[in-house]
């Protein structure tokens, strides 16, 4: 199975590197795990875990018939649990990245022009800006950035 996994998915293999699930308890755990962002519904669910088990990564723990219906509980493989491990590793290497670049004014990533910002302040504006009454549509070269060079008045 291809990396970086979906959401649903690695919440699926997280839950199960717990112990075997049957598909409500599944769906339960992901919403846990998510603080409840991710609802799965079971057909989603399912077809999920029948990818899973085509892959190698889950397989049939058992199955018991509680209250006249048959409770299938799933385990995670060792390829599963290898899978999960290479994807929440490479998140892992992503947070320091995200967090380095989380600051940065949007020229930075590359942005050569955006509008003025909607608090922008009346009166004369600093050196290759137009006043805001100007021209709303302006566009603006990287040469001044409000986050780098705050207003002096």
């Amino acid at each position: 199975m291809d990396i970086p996994l979906r959401e649903p998915t690695f919440l699926i293999l997280t839950a199960l590197a717990v112990e075997p699930m049957h598909g409500y308890g599944l769906i339960g755990e992901v919403a846990t795990l998510s603080d409840n962002r991710v609802s799965l519904r079971p057909g989603t669910l399912y077809g999920a875990l029948d990818r899973l088990v085509d892959a190698g990564l889950v397989e049939v723990d058992r199955e018991e018939v509680v209250d006249g219906r048959l409770r299938r509980y799933y385990r995670l493989c060792p390829a599963g649990d290898a899978t999960l491990t290479a994807e929440t590793e490479r998140a892992d290497l992503a947070v320091p990245q995200r967090q380095r670049i989380a600051g940065r004014p949007a020229h930075a990533y590359g942005a050569t022009s955006r509008p003025p910002p909607l608090d922008w302040p009346s009166g004369p504006a600093p050196p290759g800006r137009p006043s805001r009454a100007s021209n709303d549509d302006h566009e603006f070269s990287q040469s001044y950035c409000p986050c780098c060079h705050p207003s002096t008045s």
